[in-house]
C-alpha cells in the first residue's frame, strides 16, 4: 500500500461521519465522535414519482423446490439471467435475478440434511454465490474470486479479482464456467440465513442490482417450541434502492457494465443509501394480520444503511418487539425491545403481539434513523380476531456455546478504517487492503479466540463459518441487542468491540470483512486461513 496525497476536502465530507468531520474541520478525535452520525454514506435520489406508503401489498418470497431429494441431499437449481420486474405500481424495473424473482425464491432446509445449489449463470459478468451465516466448507463458501462466468466468457476480459484494476492476482481461485454446484451441510443450529453475490471487487452493485435471496435453516427442536408458524411467521428482507427516471435501478458505479473498473463516484464512497425501502422487494408495503403473535424473520439486506426498528400504533402506543433469536438462532431466552438497532447483513428474530391492537387498527414499522419517506418501512392492517395457540418459552434454547475469555489460546485486534489504496480512497482491515493472495490470520480449528475491533465510522463486521459472542463494546457491557450467537455485529463510529468465538467446522480460506458492501468492494476484507 502507498501512501499517496491528502484527500482533497471534498473528497473527505464524501467520506461521511465522524471520519469527514475529523479531517475537514480539525476537530479533534473526541469532538468528532461525541457527535456519532446515525449513518455512513451518502443517500440517491430517486428521478421518478414515488408511490404512497403502505398501499401495496407485502409479497412473500416463493419456496423453491428441490429438483431431487434422493441419497439424503436436496438438490435445487437455480439461474441467474435478467429480467423485468414491477416493483413500484406501474413501473417496469430491469433487474439481475435468481430466477428471475427479487428476493430470490426462499430455500427451507432441515439441519443437519445436506443441500446442493445448482447455479447456471446467465448474466453479463462473472457471478459469486456466498450463502451468508453458513457452516459452509471453503470450496462452497462463495470465496471472492471463485467465479462463475457466463457461457464463452474469459476470465482475463472481465477485470473481477483475477486480474482487476486493483492488480490482484489470485493462484488459489477455483474459476467454472456457465453451472457450479455448492453443496452445504447445514449441520448447524436453526436460523435465517441469506444467499447473495460476493464477486470481487463488485458484490455491491450486485446485490443492488437484485441478486439476494432467503434460506431457512429449521430442526424439530424449534418445531416444537409452539412459536407462531405458517402464515404467522413472516421473511421481511429490509433494503433500500432508487430509481432513474427510466425506472431502472439508479447505483454510482464508475463502470455501469460491472465488468472492468470497480468502484462508486465520489460522494458515495462511504456507502450508497436510497429513498426507498423495499421489503421483499415491495415499497412500504401493508400486510394484513389477524390479532394473534407473528414471528418476524428480519433481514437487512441494505447496502449501507442502518435502520432503528419501532412498531407504533396510530394511535401512538409502541407494540414490543420480543427478540427470540439472533444472526445464528435462536436466543437462550427472549429479550424485549421497543426499539431495536440492525445493521447490514443482521437477522434479527422477533415476536409481535397484534392481539391488542383493535380490529382494523393499523401498526407502522418505523425507522428512526430515517428521515421523509426513508422513516416508514412497512405496516401491518389487523383484519380480524382470531385464535391464537402459539407461545413464547422462557428457555428457547440451551445449546448456546459457553465460551470464556480463559479459553481463548490469543487475542487479535483489528482496526477498521479509511485509507489510501494505489487506486485511491479505499477502506482497511489494520492498515491494508484486501488481497487475495496474502494470508492475514492463521487459526487451528478448534481454537477459542478473542478479537477486539475498532472502527471509525460504522461498520458491520461479519466473519464467515463461525458464530461469536459479543463481549463488550468500548469497555462496557455488550448492549441488549447484542444477545445469542451472531455472525455480524455493529460498530459505531469510535467504537471498540470484543468478540470471542471458536474456529470449527472446517479447515481452509475464509474471510471477514466490513458489510457495508462499498467499504468491502473497496478493500475491506481480509482472508482467514484455518488450519
Amino acid at each position: 500500500m502507498r501512501s499517496g496525497r491528502g484527500v482533497t476536502r471534498r473528497r473527505v465530507l464524501g467520506i461521511g461521519g465522524a471520519l469527514g468531520l475529523m479531517a475537514a474541520t480539525g476537530l479533534s478525535v473526541s469532538a468528532a465522535l461525541a457527535r456519532r452520525p446515525s449513518i455512513t454514506g451518502a443517500e440517491l435520489r430517486s428521478a421518478v414519482p414515488l408511490p404512497p406508503p403502505f398501499q401495496v401489498p407485502l409479497p412473500i418470497p416463493a419456496v423453491l423446490k428441490p429438483v431431487s431429494t434422493s441419497g439424503g441431499v436436496d438438490r435445487y437449481e437455480i439461474t441467474q439471467r435478467e429480467a423485468s420486474a414491477e416493483i413500484l405500481p406501474g413501473v417496469t424495473t430491469p433487474m439481475w435475478t435468481y430466477n428471475g424473482t427479487f428476493p430470490g425464491p426462499t430455500i427451507e432446509s432441515r439441519r443437519g440434511r445436506p443441500v446442493t445449489v445448482s447455479h447456471r449463470n446467465e448474466l453479463p459478468v462473472p457471478t459469486v454465490v456466498h450463502l451468508h451465516g453458513g457452516r459452509t466448507p471453503a470450496a462452497s463458501d462463495g470465496y471472492p474470486t471463485d467465479l462463475l462466468l457466463p457461457e464463452g466468457r474469459q476470465e482475463h476480459s472481465m477485470g473481477t479479482g483475477h486480474g482487476s484494476e486493483h492488480g490482484m492476482h489470485d493462484p488459489r481461485a477455483v474459476v467454472a464456467e456457465l453451472t457450479r454446484d455448492y453443496t452445504f451441510p447445514l449441520d448447524q443450529r436453526p436460523t435465517l440465513l441469506w444467499y447473495h453475490d460476493h464477486r470481487m471487487d463488485f458484490t455491491a452493485p450486485a446485490i443492488w442490482r437484485g441478486l439476494a435471496g432467503l434460506h431457512l435453516v429449521r430442526d424439530d427442536a424449534e418445531d416444537a417450541l409452539g412459536l407462531p408458524a405458517g402464515p404467522r411467521e413472516l421473511p421481511l428482507m429490509i433494503a433500500d434502492r432508487a430509481f432513474a427516471a427510466d425506472g431502472g435501478l439508479s447505483y454510482p458505479a464508475l463502470d455501469p457494465t460491472l465488468r472492468v473498473r470497480p468502484g462508486v463516484r465520489e460522494p458515495y464512497l462511504a456507502g450508497v443509501l436510497g429513498d426507498v425501502i423495499l421489503v421483499n422487494g415491495a415499497p412500504w408495503p401493508v400486510h394484513e394480520v389477524d390479532a394473534a403473535r407473528y414471528r418476524l424473520r428480519i433481514l437487512n439486506a441494505s447496502n449501507a444503511r442502518h435502520y432503528e426498528l419501532e412498531a407504533v400504533t396510530d394511535d401512538g402506543r409502541r407494540l414490543d418487539l420480543i427478540q427470540i433469536g439472533a444472526d445464528q438462532g435462536l436466543l437462550a431466552a427472549p429479550v424485549t425491545h421497543k426499539l431495536l438497532p440492525i445493521a447490514p447483513a443482521e437477522r434479527y428474530d422477533v415476536v409481535v403481539d397484534f392481539s391488542g391492537v383493535a380490529i382494523g387498527g393499523r401498526v407502522r414499522v418505523i425507522n428512526r434513523l430515517g428521515s421523509g419517506r426513508t422513516r416508514d418501512v412497512m405496516a401491518f392492517r389487523v383484519a380480524r380476531k382470531a385464535a391464537d395457540d402459539s407461545r413464547i418459552p422462557r428457555t428457547l434454547s440451551n445449546d448456546l456455546p459457553a465460551w470464556r475469555r480463559s479459553d481463548a489460546v490469543r487475542v487479535r485486534e483489528f482496526a477498521f478504517r479509511a485509507g489510501r489504496m494505489h487506486t485511491g480512497h479505499g477502506w482497511l482491515i489494520g492498515g491494508l487492503p484486501f488481497d487475495p493472495a496474502r494470508t492475514d490470520v492463521t487459526t487451528r480449528l478448534g481454537d477459542v479466540e478473542v478479537w477486539r475491533l475498532i472502527a471509525d465510522v460504522h461498520h458491520p463486521v461479519h466473519l464467515h463459518l463461525v458464530g461469536f459472542r459479543v463481549l463488550s463494546r468500548s469497555g462496557r457491557p455488550p448492549l441488549a441487542h447484542d444477545a445469542g450467537l451472531k455472525d455480524t455485529v455493529s460498530l459505531r463510529p469510535g467504537e471498540a468491540v470484543e468478540i470471542i468465538t471458536r474456529f470449527d467446522g472446517y479447515r481452509g480460506r475464509y474471510l471477514f470483512h466490513c458489510h457495508n458492501a462499498e467499504h468491502e468492494d473497496m478493500g475491506m476484507m481480509a482472508n482467514l486461513e484455518i488450519i
